[in-house]
């Protein structure tokens, strides 16, 4: 049996994809003007797919220079994506219970971890755990009980036996009442099962940067250049006037959570929830220095449709090697505040592994025009 301490690093590392650093790594600031926004198209089940819109497509600056960026946000290279539909919301607890009503699917946080799938995210030798430490669950957000530093995650992540998508903070927890939430708990894996079954796939990570910036051209939020509109944060993210990251017992009494899909203003594209609430899986392997090599190999020539690399790499993560499978995470979520990640932008990216299910983690879906 492995020791407590190496069991505790064993089940956060299961599936901490944590939203970034505290601190951000700066860069020159380029002042970019917000175009004008394209003209929304919706078609709610007459000529397109119901409950999705349009995206018409385009040339488009992917990623990111601005001062808030990381370096696997940069640097920034034009691309083009063709037009597509996309879900106008997260894939909701309602929608994937019709799903799993449908098929009978068990999820990847309601199966036993496989040992063989779990081992390449951990340092090479790490012993195998007994069988009876293999059991089902998932990584859920649990706070701390007052101010922390920002350095380790562990602090605030737990694996519970027995959270799923039914159960996102553990088996007593329920999504009753949260029907018109975002699915969550679920894994690259169960994404992709639900995708096949409706008829759609995920977006490419350039579809869906494209769909997420609205047409606003280099805009630091979804909404635009500044974060408040009117003195308020338009999506769901974590308020840092409320209650420092990660306390959740703050006498606000401000929920800790995802929030109905819509609760928020629609980008341009009318897209909601696009960022804030909870990440979402796009089909694209992970690699931290992929925008460099996209920029280095185009040499300043358009890049059409790429799907992403073939590989993953990602250096960031602590006695996690280096090549160990991810898939990319966008959006942020809940979590995500001033002080911590602000992966609430655009051009935000993370790597997570795709098997690896967690409480702030959902998807959404597109289909060929």
């Amino acid at each position: 049996m492995l020791p407590k301490r190496h069991r505790l690093v064993l089940l956060t590392l299961l599936g901490v994809a944590v939203a970034g650093s505290a601190a951000f790594l700066c860069a020159r600031e380029v002042n970019w003007s917000v175009s004008r926004a394209p003209r929304l198209v919706r078609i709610d089940g007459v000529d397109g797919p119901r409950g999705m819109v349009l995206i018409p497509g385009g040339r488009f600056l992917m990623g990111s220079d601005h001062k808030l960026s990381q370096l696997n946000e940069r640097p920034m290279h034009w691309v083009r994506v063709s037009a597509f539909w996309m879900d106008a919301t997260h894939v909701t607890n309602d929608q994937f219970a019709q799903f799993v009503d449908a098929t009978g699917y068990v999820t990847t946080a309601q199966r036993k971890p496989d040992w063989e799938t779990l081992r390449v995210q951990l340092p090479a030798g790490t012993p195998r755990p007994d069988d009876a430490e293999l059991v089902a669950g998932a990584m859920v957000f649990v706070g701390t009980a007052r101010p922390v530093t920002l350095d380790n995650p562990a602090q605030w992540w737990a694996f519970v036996p027995g959270a799923d998508w039914r159960h996102p903070e553990g088996p007593a927890s329920s999504i009753e009442g949260r029907g018109d939430h975002p699915v969550v708990q679920v894994s690259y894996q169960d994404a992709l099962a639900y995708a096949h079954w409706i008829g759609k796939r995920l977006p490419t990570e350039a579809e869906w940067e494209f769909a997420a910036r609205g047409g606003l051209n280099q805009a630091t939020f979804a909404w635009g250049n500044e974060l408040l509109i009117d003195g308020k944060l338009p999506a769901n993210v974590w308020r840092v006037d409320e209650r420092p990251f990660p306390v959740v017992n703050s006498s606000a009494h401000v929920a800790v959570a995802t929030s109905p899909v819509g609760s928020f203003p629609a980008n341009p594209y009318g897209l909601y929830d696009v960022t804030g609430n909870a990440w979402q899986w796009v089909a694209d392997w992970y690699r931290s220095d992929y925008f460099q090599i996209e920029a280095r190999q185009s040499a300043g020539r358009l890049i059409v449709n790429p799907q992403g690399p073939a590989d993953s790499f990602d250096a960031s993560e602590e006695g996690v090697p280096m090549s160990a499978p991810k898939r990319v995470i966008r959006g942020g979520s809940f979590l995500c505040s001033e002080e911590y990640c602000q992966s609430y932008r655009p051009s935000a990216r993370r790597g997570a592994d795709p098997y690896s299910p967690m409480s702030h983690v959902g998807f959404r879906l597109v289909k060929d025009r």
